[in-house]
């Protein structure tokens, strides 16, 4: 079995910052993409970022130039760095991993969700 843990999220007024963690542990034998999902109240979970085994990246639109993901292979732990949140970056955030475990069987992981609010 594999286990994300989300940590970072919290309260933060509006152009603030917060970075937050996920930490896969677990029956690892390798991790391929991992990356952020979110979801506000009343909507549906939207895509924020990845990171390929690489280290290539994708964003949302709507986070391109604010948010920086990155990972660090050796600890098995993504990373997203959010700069300048908006009011409507709240949501609760998702970490996932695609997975392939020691019975080389690949999965895509969730995390738990973290709490992200903006707010003054």
């Amino acid at each position: 079995q594999v286990q994300l843990l989300e940590s970072g999220g919290g309260l933060v007024q509006p152009g603030g910052s917060l970075r937050l963690s996920c930490a896969a542990s677990g029956s690892i034998f390798s991790i391929n993409d991992m990356g952020w999902y979110r979801q506000a109240p009343g909507k549906q979970r939207e895509f924020v970022a990845v990171i390929l085994t690489g280290g290539s990246t994708n964003y949302a639109d709507s986070v391109k130039g604010r948010f920086t993901i990155s990972r660090d292979n050796t600890e098995n732990t993504v990373y997203l760095q959010m700069n300048s949140l908006k009011p409507e970056d709240t949501a609760v955030y998702y970490c996932h991993a695609d997975v392939t475990n020691t019975a080389r069987s690949r999965t895509t992981y969730w995390g738990q969700g973290t709490q992200v609010t903006v707010s003054s």
